[in-house]
């Protein structure tokens, strides 16, 4: 592929390693805030009575940490062109093949058990918002208000950390624009990151936390996918790995 300009992939390894920080503290960055007063004010322009709303918080959401399982990928992708850079290629092959396997698997069992538990509190939600009266009203103590404005300002921050990614990439080496894997996993993690932040101000807010955990599911499901896609990819990997260590022995 020629030589790599190694200042820009360590760069991008950075900026692709922010964007995994931010999704992973998402929880801590938003939520937790005071929502009674927006709370009562969504709610009676849907005429729905909450009485007393003291005390209520906001919802962190789980759209923005499951991005993480997306840009997991993109974080091990860089990794391994890094590691190109300490290691040569022979031992680069034998290693890369065994953990990305390793890591395919990893991400498959994190994503089964976290589309498990996003389809089970969509499936709460839901059924607490369609349960009139008492029903909505747990929904709306315990999701009715979402930090929209926070949340935007988290991904619009981390679409910026995406470009950038994109961008230290392609002057690296221009020649990754030939990977179609790679194209395909930056064009997946910007588009999801654009999908959610477009849930998030769809709807009235106190129906946001809904779409937002639908987000998740789809990001899950995505993560699945690529899981797969790494999975099936390291198998040659190890295979050409044995055999070229059965011919020396």
């Amino acid at each position: 592929m020629g030589e790599l300009r190694k200042p820009f992939l360590l760069l991008a390894l950075l900026a692709v390693a922010l964007v995994v920080g931010l999704e992973l503290g998402s929880s801590l960055l938003t939520g937790g805030g005071e929502a009674g007063g927006a709370l009562l004010t969504s709610a009676r322009d849907l005429g729905v009575d909450v009485g007393d709303v003291g005390g209520i918080s906001e919802p962190s959401g789980r759209g923005t940490g499951y991005l993480t399982l997306i840009d997991m990928v993109a974080l091990w992708t860089t990794g391994l062109f890094c590691l190109s850079l300490v290691l040569s290629d022979r031992v680069q092959g034998r290693v890369q093949g065994v953990a990305t396997l390793v890591f395919s698997i990893l991400l498959l069992l994190a994503s089964l058990v976290l589309l498990v538990i996003a389809f089970v509190e969509l499936t709460v939600m839901v059924s607490l918002f369609l349960a009139v009266p008492f029903g909505t009203l747990a929904y709306l103590a315990l999701w009715g208000f979402f930090p929209v404005g926070e949340a935007s300002l988290l991904l619009g921050l981390v679409l910026l950390l995406k470009l950038v990614w994109g961008g230290l990439l392609l002057l690296a080496q221009p020649r990754f624009l030939q990977n179609k894997g790679l194209v395909l996993l930056v064009l997946t993690t910007l588009v999801c990151t654009v999908v959610l932040e477009f849930l998030h101000r769809l709807v009235p807010v106190i129906l946001v936390s809904i779409l937002d955990d639908v987000g998740a599911l789809v990001f899950a499901v995505v993560a699945i996918v690529w899981g797969l896609v790494l999975l099936i990819g390291s198998i040659p990997a190890i295979v050409k790995a044995v055999r070229v260590t059965a011919t020396v022995r």
